[in-house]
């Protein structure tokens, strides 16, 4: 699975290391492509993850503002209640494409 924005790949996972809660794909944070994301000062707490990380998108030497997300440290109800530790997964706002199923990586032949 892939988060593409402005052309470019953004995020590359397995799609079984993705994590899906409330429609919104989570994803590892391994797998978000190295200096995409920038820390956002823009507060937000859910009553049942926690509090959360919004993250600017640096594409193309442009920052777009709080397009991606994470909780760092979700409740620990709120693992059990997912069914996985989404710790750090990071979603992507809906202007960010995600494709799914077998995608190659950027650059690779198809």
């Amino acid at each position: 699975m892939q988060a593409v924005f402005d052309g470019r790949v953004i995020a590359n996972a397995d799609d079984a290391d993705v994590v899906v809660i409330e429609g919104n794909r989570y994803f590892p944070p391994t797998s978000i492509t190295e200096g995409v994301l920038q820390e956002s000062p823009t507060p937000y707490a859910c009553s049942w993850r926690g509090v959360c990380q919004y993250y600017s998108v640096r594409v193309n030497d442009q920052d777009h503002k709080d397009l991606a997300w994470a909780y760092p440290n979700p409740y620990p109800l709120a693992i059990a209640r997912v069914g996985a530790d989404f710790s750090g997964y990071v979603a992507f706002d809906r202007a960010v494409t995600i494709r799914e199923g077998d995608v190659p990586e950027e650059g690779a032949l198809p």
